[in-house]
């Protein structure tokens, strides 16, 4: 098993999809069907190969966490539905395998915590990346209902952080200083 290896791979695959030239969403309607009716997608099928890939490192996944978290969260907070669904999994999957290495995922959630306050502030994430957050990990939970609790708990607390975070981005822009400075209060 080469370290650096996957790490290059994983890096440059998600490096890949988050480029500017690949958000579709960013482009005019005309160019969007454009490149969708010449090229597809090419975020999607890079995504796939991302989370295939990250099933097939089997008992070396525990390397990947938290460094992977990051560039991971990065992907999955592409506005694009089907390429969330297929990523948000390898959340559970990297909280499920800390849990097993060391009977808590505080690691994984810890940087997820610094790297979503990171992204949103970014300008990535919204209201259906947060619902699909939540129902795709409850839902994965549910199978193990030896961490179902826990992971019920950092679901809320990432839903809770996530909601202020949004919050706040948006009343940035906004002219009132009470409701700026009582969005600052919340999010702290």
């Amino acid at each position: 098993f080469n370290l650096q290896l996957w790490n290059n791979y994983f890096h440059l695959a998600v490096a890949f999809i988050t480029q500017d030239s690949l958000q579709l969403e960013n482009f005019s309607h005309a160019k969007y069907n454009k490149i969708q009716n010449k090229y597809g997608d090419m975020r999607r099928l890079i995504g796939f190969a991302i989370r295939d890939m990250w099933y097939k490192l089997g008992q070396n996944k525990i390397c990947f966490i938290p460094g992977m978290v990051g560039p991971i969260l990065e992907m999955t907070l592409i506005p694009e539905v089907e390429l969330r669904k297929a990523t948000i999994p390898i959340f559970f999957d990297m909280m499920l395998c800390e849990y097993q290495r060391t009977g808590e995922f505080k690691k994984f959630e810890n940087e997820i915590i610094l790297k979503l306050d990171h992204e949103v502030e970014g300008g990535r994430g919204d209201e259906q990346y947060m619902q699909l957050f939540e129902s795709i990990l409850t839902e994965c939970a549910c199978q193990y209902p030896g961490i179902f609790s826990l992971v019920e708990n950092f679901v809320s607390l990432v839903k809770g952080l996530l909601e202020k975070l949004l919050d706040y981005r948006t009343v940035m822009n906004d002219e009132s200083k009470d409701n700026r400075m009582s969005c600052t209060v919340n999010l702290l």
